[in-house]
């Protein structure tokens, strides 16, 4: 699931959210659908040669209003730029390669939301859990055999 209504226009999602429809905003979103968890940076590269006049700031803007929203759900791993999504309010949790950067979906790891639960006694009451997975992902350890001298696998 790339996002949570991929059958909607970009039109309708960014006004079912509340927000004026605008060139870079439509943009935006169609580049977060066709590659999830991108930066700020990954998206207006991508747009810089297809919108003419956009700026790296309208971008941050967009991402931004898109996140307040609930349109898009902005993530953050230590020691990572911030990355977006468009896949929001199922509480799924992320695996990041500790080599490339590389950020995958994972489906929440014990069921519903919240996944974890908190001591009893905080007084807060649990709407959701963010849970940060880290290794290596399939490329990197193929690429890591690949390199491996032959006597050695």
């Amino acid at each position: 699931m790339l996002d949570s209504q991929p059958d909607a226009t970009a039109d309708a999602l960014i006004r079912g959210a509340g927000l004026r429809v605008t060139a870079t905003r439509v943009a935006v979103l169609e580049a977060l659908r066709d590659r999830p968890h991108a930066t700020a940076d990954d998206v207006y590269a991508r747009l810089v040669g297809s919108l003419p006049g956009t700026s790296k700031q309208s971008v941050y803007n967009a991402l931004g209003d898109f996140a307040d929203a609930g349109l898009a759900r902005r993530i953050e791993p230590a020691g990572h730029s911030g990355t977006f999504e468009l896949r929001v309010g199922d509480n799924h949790h992320h695996v990041v390669c500790t080599r490339c950067g590389r950020i995958d979906d994972v489906d929440c790891v014990v069921g519903e939301a919240p996944c974890l639960h908190a001591p009893e006694g905080s007084g807060f009451v649990i709407e959701t859990a963010e849970v940060t997975f880290w290794g290596v992902c399939p490329d990197c350890r193929a690429e890591s055999e690949a390199e491996k001298p032959r006597g050695s696998r």
